[in-house]
């Protein structure tokens, strides 16, 4: 029972969250622009606890954002160069 009076407010909040932001949204415009651009970043062993670190990329079609992602990478990295190259080829595969 007391489960879900801690849904129930998680729900209240989601809801007074979607009031808020109604007139916030996406817009989208028509572009000639068909260059795919996409932006990385890692933060090496961004986490005290297990020295994970934390990987974020966003992709571009023209000037619409079409994807993006930040995720604690699933393995402890030796270097920032091994870190930031597994953020590289997590935007990689996230493109093709």
């Amino acid at each position: 029972m007391h489960s879900l009076t801690t849904h129930w407010q998680a729900v209240k909040r989601i809801l007074h969250y979607l009031k808020s932001t109604i007139y916030h949204g996406i817009s989208l415009q028509p572009s000639t622009d068909l260059s795919l651009i996409c932006y990385t970043d890692v933060d090496w062993a961004s986490c005290p606890d297990d020295r994970k670190s934390t990987s974020g990329h966003c992709c571009f079609l023209g000037p619409i954002l079409i994807s993006w992602s930040c995720t604690k990478q699933k393995v402890v990295s030796r270097s920032s160069v091994e870190s930031e190259y597994r953020g590289l080829a997590n935007a990689a595969s996230e493109l093709i």
